[in-house]
């Protein structure tokens, strides 16, 4: 799973509270989840989850608790944890990575934060600089090096 920064989640956690109550219900929770390619049935999420909805700290539990590799393997965890890391990545790539070329285009990163519904209609513009910031070898484009780097740089701060 991607790693998010706390505004996003936040925003993320706003678009997701439709009726505005500081609550994320199951249904709204699964539709993002859905999205992102997570399937779960209702009654497998409230299982997960414990409750009919999520405040934002909750939410934010959530989160850290889906995207957090698994540390109980016995050893220290260095090697596996680095492997998980580096699949996690992966997986957050081939998310955006739309068409399955091996990089992620201004329109397919502006169609999935769409979807995500962290960026609005028309930001494209916004996309492009996004992607400008870390395209090393300035083809328009993120290969999994440049996204990588983009996503561990977005963590450490």
């Amino acid at each position: 799973m991607s790693p998010l920064i706390s505004n996003d989640l936040e925003r993320i956690f706003e678009k997701l509270d439709k009726n505005r109550d500081g609550q994320v219900s199951l249904e709204e929770l699964n539709w993002l989840l859905e999205r992102i390619g997570v399937e779960l049935s209702l009654h497998e999420l409230e299982s997960l989850v414990g409750k009919p909805g999520l405040d934002f700290n909750e939410f934010l539990f959530f989160y850290k608790s889906i995207s957090a590799p698994d540390s109980n393997d016995g050893d220290d965890g260095s090697d596996s944890s680095d492997h998980e890391a580096e699949s996690d990545l992966v997986k957050a790539f081939n998310v955006f990575d739309v068409n399955g070329d091996g990089y992620i285009s201004c329109e397919e990163l502006d169609s999935v934060l769409r979807r995500l519904g962290v960026m609005e209609e028309n930001s494209s513009r916004d996309c492009r600089s996004m992607i400008h910031v870390y395209d090393t070898n300035l083809d328009g484009m993120l290969d999994f090096q440049e996204f990588k780097h983009m996503m561990l740089q977005n963590t450490i701060s």
